[in-house]
């Protein structure tokens, strides 16, 4: 009998948190020990900065493509940041679902929200929360890439992003990295082995019950 496990269907694996706590340094790990696991590439309006790819950190284009696709409903979300805009292109995320690959999204709770109203079979949304305030500056401190005024910021927009996490899927504290690592990949395995995104099951099951023993 065929070991094939296909045709099956992606999942979408939405991880959101507060700046400094951790996010996307577990879903660079996450994506590291998994090969069929992409990461999605937002489109966006702002210039290229030194060292970046078109195409590759993000898709580059300009306010009237950008206006374009939002008429269109091109985008699972969209949002103005900082004077430029950036969103989530549909399509590929489509397709990805369709060939039975999996794409990972390292978003804010807005995004989340938006593209689990959009797909809400496939998205998976996860929240990674800190093991303190306290805990959290320190962290964001320790970085050395913010002054104070910026810090206090972050840990204000904490407290808002914080009060969101009962609408996700998943929520656990990463308070040590391997445990909360372990916890994610286990959430990923477990959404990937749920039965209605393994089309092939049906034809397994039919080919198990027709052997001749």
């Amino acid at each position: 009998m065929s070991n094939e496990r296909t045709p099956r269907r992606g999942v979408l694996l939405i991880v959101a948190s507060p700046s400094g706590a951790g996010k996307t340094s577990l879903c660079r790990r996450l994506m590291a020990d998994h090969g069929g696991l992409e990461l999605s590439i937002s489109t966006t309006t702002r210039g290229i900065r030194p060292g970046e790819v078109a195409d590759r950190d993000y898709h580059f284009v300009d306010d009237a493509e950008f206006q374009r696709m939002v008429e269109a409903d091109a985008f699972l979300e969209w949002a103005d940041v900082h004077g430029s805009r950036y969103g989530s292109p549909r399509a590929p995320i489509d397709r990805a679902l369709a060939e039975g690959r999996d794409v990972l999204f390292d978003i804010d709770w807005q995004g989340a929200r938006d593209i689990a109203a959009k797909c809400p079979e496939d998205a998976v949304r996860v929240f990674i929360l800190p093991p303190s305030l306290e805990e959290l500056r320190r962290r964001l401190v320790t970085r050395s890439q913010d002054a104070e005024e910026v810090i206090d910021r972050r840990i204000a927009n904490a407290k808002g992003e914080i009060e969101h996490c009962g609408a996700f899927d998943y929520v656990f504290v990463n308070d040590d990295f391997d445990r909360s690592y372990a916890e994610l990949a286990h959430i990923y395995h477990a959404e990937r082995s749920k039965r209605f995104r393994n089309i092939w099951v049906e034809k397994y099951k039919t080919a198990l019950l027709n052997e001749a023993v």
